[in-house]
This record gives structure tokens, C-alpha cells and sequence, in this order.
């Protein structure tokens, strides 16, 4: 069955993907997280953090597969040491457009913390809905993303697009089969869940359980998503 599959372009001098955090160590991935994917859509559509059971059917919706077309990956992350000493009248920027303040008694030590960022980079992700015919379609998806509910971000507020995030549909089987009808010569790495392209020939690297997900009832990571790693060719120049 051929499937209408929305273009988005990650495209951004910083961006995080995000990864499995230990203490104080924010990492990033090569490719976006399902978690981080739903929570930019449902910000350009205007959901709030309280809606969490929409979170979650979004979530559960998303097919996708993602190329990734410039820079070095994780392994050639920036990390970014941040060092901060709020007292507790302190408040800062939220995309709410209003001001957050702090809660709680603990004030007096700083709060240091390591984040890693993919530095120049451009990902291509293809993106589609199981089922696609309950609210939000795909077409009001993208409609959003042109004209977003509130300022979006890539991975973490800093991480502003430098361009358009829409970047047009494509058709495909699969979402294997939708990278590579992009325009592009390749080869490129490449992401897609299993079940969505091949699992064992020249091309594949490996099947692996990516810890991806969230469970948005209880605002926790948690659950595992089965994909593919390998790398895919373009539709030409």
C-alpha cells in the first residue's frame, strides 16, 4: 500500500536528539526520539503539558524514518557545561510567553549539568499516522508547523530551526522506501522502524531496541521501539 508521508527538515546550527540521561549528563542521539518528535508536533498545534492522553495517541500514531544528511553525528557532539546559581525570585523565559518562576527551599548551591549538541546539522525525517483519519490529521500536522501555536525548538530551547520545518510529502510503501524517494545522491545513515523497509541485506547494519519513548500518563521515559540502522540512497542530485 502506498502511503502520503510529510517531509520535515531538521535543520539547525544546534540541535539535540536526546538520549538516556544519567545524573547530570544530557546526551543526544544521531536521530530524532519518537518522545522528542511528539512533543514538537503537539506544541505546533497549541497542546498544553496537561494534555497527556493526547500526547500519548500521538505518540502512538507516529511512523517515521529519518536520513541523516549533514554533519558528524553524536560522536562529534558539542557538550555544553552549564552552570547555574538561581535564588528562589528568579524566573525565566518559558514558550508560553509568560515568565516560570522556582518552587522549593534548596537555593544556595549551583546546579551544573552537562548537554550535548549535534553542531551544523541537517536531518531529513519522513512521518506518517496509524491511523490517519482521528484528529490531528497529518495535513492539520503540517499546516501547524508553518503556522505553529507557539515558538518551536529542536530538542531543547536553544535549538532554534534555521529554516522552514515542512519541507513538502512524498509517497512510499515504507518509510525506507520514502527516504529514499528524496531528492539526494547518498548514501546516507538512516533510521526506520522495523517492519517499515529492510531488515538484513548490504545496507542494514543492525536491528536494535531504541529506548525512545514516553510514557506521557506518568511524564516518564519508558518502553522500547524496535528499528533498523543502515543507510539509504537518494532519488538523484
Amino acid at each position: 500500500m502506498i502511503h502520503r508521508w510529510l517531509v520535515i527538515r531538521l535543520d539547525a546550527p544546534l540541535m539535540a536528539f536526546g538520549g538516556v540521561a544519567i545524573d547530570q549528563v544530557g546526551p543526544t542521539r544521531d536521530f530524532p526520539a519518537a518522545s522528542m518528535l511528539t512533543g514538537l508536533l503537539a506544541n505546533a498545534i497549541g497542546l498544553s503539558w496537561a494534555d497527556r492522553a493526547a500526547h500519548q495517541a500521538l505518540q502512538d500514531r507516529l511512523v517515521f524514518g529519518a536520513r541523516h544528511e549533514r554533519g558528524s553525528g553524536a560522536a562529534g557532539a558539542l557538550t555544553d557545561g552549564q552552570n547555574a546559581k538561581l535564588s528562589k525570585t528568579d524566573q525565566g523565559w518559558t514558550t508560553f510567553g509568560v515568565p516560570e518562576g522556582r518552587r522549593g527551599s534548596s537555593h544556595d548551591a549551583p546546579h551544573r549539568r552537562a548537554r550535548d549538541y549535534l553542531t551544523d546539522t541537517v536531518v531529513r525525517v519522513v512521518l506518517r499516522l496509524d491511523p490517519a483519519g482521528p484528529e490531528p490529521t497529518l495535513e492539520v500536522l503540517a499546516e501547524a508547523l508553518d503556522r505553529p501555536a507557539r515558538p518551536l525548538f529542536i530538542g531543547r530551547k536553544p535549538c532554534l530551526p534555521a529554516c522552514r520545518l515542512r519541507d513538502g510529502w512524498t509517497d512510499g510503501d515504507t518509510a525506507h522506501a520514502a527516504l529514499c524517494s528524496l531528492p539526494g545522491p547518498g548514501p546516507y545513515r538512516a533510521l526506520w522502524p522495523v517492519g517499515e523497509g529492510p531488515e538484513a541485506d548490504a545496507s542494514v547494519d543492525g536491528v536494535f531496541e531504541l529506548p525512545d519513548t514516553r510514557n506521557w500518563r506518568t511524564g516518564l521515559h519508558g518502553g522500547l521501539r524496535r528499528v533498523v540502522r543502515g543507510f539509504v540512497t537518494g532519488a538523484g542530485p
